[in-house]
């Protein structure tokens, strides 16, 4: 029987998800849409991401990035949910940590909600529907900004 190393593999690339130590890059999704959050959990963990917290709204994404800070290194935010909007919780997080990315995830038509996030300090945003590419594209982007 052959094993993995009778075939070697001559596309070998790092995971998008792993850091130059080799240590997967951190992620907090907060979604109330059980679907999304799934979705991104795994687009992400695919590629070598940690997922180290979800949250259902913007109000426990907020207590959920207070309670593991500093060990989050972007977060992926709803704009529309219960409790507290995207657009709010990101507020409430850019006070606790000015160095906080987080990246807004947005419904088509709501580019008014969207500028405004950027304005606030998100670092990115991507649309729904989600597209794997995208997704990666954003996050990647985004964690290599410093």
């Amino acid at each position: 029987m052959k094993t993995k190393m009778d075939f070697p593999n001559v596309n070998e690339r790092k995971p998008e998800g792993l850091k130059d130590d080799g240590k997967s890059f951190r992620v907090l999704i907060v979604d109330d849409s059980m679907f999304v959050t799934k979705q991104i959990n795994q687009i992400l963990t695919s590629e070598g991401f940690e997922v180290v917290g979800t949250a259902e709204d913007g109000l426990s994404g907020v207590e959920k990035y207070k309670e593991l800070f500093p060990n989050v290194d972007i977060v992926t935010m709803d704009i529309t949910m219960p409790n507290m909007d995207g657009v709010t919780a990101l507020e409430k997080i850019m006070e606790f940590d000015k160095e906080a990315k987080v990246i807004m995830i947005s419904a088509l038509g709501k580019q008014d909600l969207v500028k405004k996030s950027l304005l606030l300090g998100a670092k990115n945003y991507i649309v729904k529907p989600l597209d794997r590419k995208k997704v990666l594209e954003r996050v990647v982007m985004t964690l290599k900004k410093q």
